[in-house]
């Protein structure tokens, strides 16, 4: 009978609204179960999933944290001007971080925006796309030479293997591989577009890293990726410019002295 009346007095404890509301009391102070959320939703937003282990890792850290702040404010270190003012950079840090949610919030990019975006990337990178090679030496008499090697028979490869000062595409036998005329220096991409697939320069062509033999290989339309690919991409930049276009709008309009 003791027995049966004790149990019934234990489930009535846990099932009790001060426990429900509680994680655990240490020491007589109560840690309100609304930090288990708030944890685990860091946890969330971070990536993570929150399974039942990682559950139990919250609710043990959070009383662990309670018994060594229990001990720090004991030891009177809550007084302290370090504490003080690590504590004010906290506070700082996290009613910034609720002032830029409730912008981003109220602020959202629309699909509206990122086709746009997207619009404007396919009209800068449309065109044509070159597959080249070069070579790459310090002198132009150096350069010369090996187009005349080049025309008597020399295979571009493998001088571009042997003498070329460029290391990531020598290695290569000069393959720059696909890109578009833009993404080289305006002297190297200029001779390169008046190449037809493959022919190769007759005289050097002089850049600032020195003297290049330069051979369009092949050449395409720019195959640029589609809208859903780049979708995330394009979203997480354009909420990047808006939310540091409003952080630099607060910071002209704030009287600084």
């Amino acid at each position: 009978m003791k027995k049966q009346l004790l149990s019934a007095a234990l489930v009535a404890l846990l099932a009790s609204p001060v426990l429900a509301q509680n994680l655990a009391v240490v020491n007589g102070k109560p840690v309100p179960s609304s930090r288990v959320k708030a944890l685990q939703q860091q946890i969330e937003a971070s990536g993570r999933a929150v399974t039942p282990e990682i559950m139990a890792q919250i609710k043990e850290e959070l009383i662990a944290r309670e018994v060594f702040m229990q001990e720090a404010k004991k030891r009177g270190l809550d007084g302290s001007d370090d504490y003080k003012n690590q504590l004010e950079l906290a506070r700082q840090t996290l009613l910034i971080r609720q002032l830029f949610t409730e912008f981003q919030k109220k602020n959202p990019i629309t699909d509206a925006d990122i086709k746009a975006e997207y619009d404007k990337y396919v009209a800068a990178n449309a065109g044509k796309e070159y597959r080249a090679r070069h070579i790459l030496v310090e002198k132009e008499d150096e350069a010369k030479a090996l187009i005349a090697d080049i025309k008597k028979g020399a295979k571009f490869e493998d001088l571009a293997k042997k003498l070329s000062k460029d290391p990531g595409s020598g290695a290569n036998g000069g393959d720059l591989d696909w890109a578009a005329a833009g993404s080289y220096v305006a002297e190297f991409s200029a001779a390169m577009v008046k190449l037809d697939k493959g022919q190769m320069t007759d005289t050097p062509v002089k850049t600032q890293f020195g003297f290049h033999i330069i051979r369009v290989d092949d050449v395409r339309d720019a195959q640029l990726p589609k809208l859903e690919e780049v979708r995330p991409q394009i979203a997480q930049q354009l909420q990047q410019q808006k939310l540091s276009a409003y952080q630099e709008g607060l910071r002209s309009k704030a009287k600084i002295q």
